[in-house]
């Protein structure tokens, strides 16, 4: 008898049709009643698609050898079933006799990934385009930038949007903004209502998992000075972990659950969205994030939610479920332990740091003492730096186990900026006040401050230690001096 072997391409497109087949008549199961699964496999490219093939392979070879390796190709995907549009969409365009959309939605992507789409809906990438007004965005487009672009700031356009996102404009002839267009920013605002962009980590057209799965598909926005988790994740032991092991860590399973097909190191999508064996993959990335880490002061993640009435899941459940990633690896009491020294990192910046530094700010802007435009003075930089930029680089280094980034790029910064800049500026600006016969203004503003720095915590720094407190320091610093020189000999 000859066995006829199967080509890698054909067992793509049998693994696709088995596949389908146990999904429809699976129960539906998602966070936001997704629609039915619609997607069957085609048994041949739809002829629309092999016009748009056709030329695309001698125009964009690029495109089409990515669509050649992707499993849309196995199923016999193509161009025009992803963007297909209809003539009245807001960003249609007839092209080739077809009426066709450049950009592909979310929308158009929940056709076959609805829960997927529903998943992402619900998440904080979802919200991301909703930084234009914030701090962030006047800085790029007032203090940075100029409305020098189309009436808009070049620092914004290239900076900003393409990882928040833009809302993407189509203009009176057709064509998409270009101050605006192209951008594949997580939270982009797409002109068919939708929101977000799955091409900001599903890398067109190819769409392979093995670049979603690693490290760097998340780098694109998540690094700098502000967030990032990109550098503090390759410094932890999970990051050196994985880039020593990448070879073992199965990147192409089409499962790919930690504990079963891997178990070298996590990446972000590890932790964040992909399988175990008790939890499902998930496309809401904060679904196992017990603290936002973003803001001046670090809350628990369902803190906004629960105090605006609206149900949504505790950050106990979220905690749970990071931890369920987390015993793939390690033992509970490690886990448990190691919770409790992020949770006290949190709760250490918050309480000597971000609390007063926000009283302080608060103090100043109710006694008018500040003038209403942001950035025009030395401290809202300072403090800004202090919560926006160290702030954050310690709390995410305790989050990821990377201590340089807790320490040096972190905690040390923080209190640097607080003593040696925000108090003296906070000070000089109170001499201001009394100088220019703001007396009584100043004087509240003074009893905040002598408040703060009158707690066990700041006592270093105002000479009010414990006797007892200086003396067992001064003993453990002689203690070090002897060993150092000691070694030395």
């Amino acid at each position: 008898m000859k066995i006829k072997l199967l080509t890698p391409a054909r067992w793509s497109q049998h693994l696709f049709v088995l596949l389908t087949a146990i999904l429809l008549f699976l129960p539906a199961t998602s966070f936001a009643e997704p629609k039915a699964l619609v997607m069957k496999p085609f048994k041949q490219l739809s002829q629309e698609s092999k016009e748009c093939a056709a030329c695309h392979k001698e125009k964009n070879p690029s495109i089409y050898a990515q669509w050649g390796r992707s499993k849309h190709y196995g199923a016999n995907v193509g161009c025009y079933e992803c963007h297909q549009a209809s003539p009245d969409d807001p960003d249609a365009i007839k092209h080739e006799g077809f009426n066709i959309a450049v950009i592909v939605s979310p929308k158009d992507c929940s056709a076959c990934h609805s829960q997927e789409v529903a998943e992402f809906s619900a998440s904080h990438h979802a919200k991301a385009g909703q930084i234009l007004g914030s701090l962030d965005n006047f800085l790029a487009e007032v203090v940075e930038g100029a409305l020098t672009f189309h009436g808009k700031s070049s620092a914004a356009v290239n900076g900003c949007w393409q990882c928040h996102g833009s809302e993407v404009k189509v203009l009176e002839n057709g064509d998409l903004d270009p101050t605006t267009w192209p951008n594949t920013g997580i939270g982009r605002i797409n002109p068919d209502g939708s929101v977000g962009a799955c091409t900001a980590c599903h890398q067109r057209h190819e769409f392979s998992m093995v670049q979603a799965r690693r490290p760097e598909a998340c780098g694109k926005c998540h690094l700098g000075p502000d967030h990032p988790q990109k550098e503090v994740y390759e410094e932890s032991k999970h990051g050196i972990n994985f880039f020593a092991h990448v070879d073992k860590m199965n990147m192409d399973s089409a499962k790919w659950v930690v504990g079963e097909d891997y178990d070298a190191a996590p990446t972000c999508a590890t932790c964040h969205m992909s399988a175990t064996r008790e939890l499902p993959v998930t496309h809401d990335v904060g679904n196992r994030i017990s603290w936002t880490l973003r803001p001046a002061i670090s809350e628990k993640i369902d803190a906004k939610d629960k105090a605006s009435g609206k149900e949504t899941k505790s950050w106990q459940d979220r905690r749970t479920d990071m931890k369920n990633v987390c015993q793939s690896c390690h033992t509970k009491s490690m886990i448990d332990n190691f919770y409790q020294q992020f949770d006290s990192l949190v709760e250490l910046y918050n309480d000597k740091f971000a609390r007063p530094g926000k009283a302080m700010m608060e103090v100043l802007q109710k006694e008018k003492l500040l003038t209403d435009t942001e950035f025009d003075e030395e401290i809202e930089w300072t403090w800004f730096y202090l919560w926006h930029h160290e702030g954050r680089r310690a709390r995410h280094g305790a989050a990821m186990q990377a201590p340089d980034y807790v320490q040096w790029h972190g905690m040390y910064e923080v209190a640097e900026r607080f003593y040696i800049e925000m108090v003296p500026q906070f000070m000089e600006i109170l001499e201001k006040a009394e100088h220019d016969g703001k007396t009584d203004s100043a004087t509240r503003a003074r009893a905040v401050l002598d408040e703060i720095l009158n707690r066990p915590e700041h006592a270093w720094f105002t000479g009010n230690e414990p006797e007892n407190v200086k003396k067992a320091r001064k003993e453990a610093q002689d203690a070090f001096k002897d060993r150092y020189l000691n070694d030395s000999k």
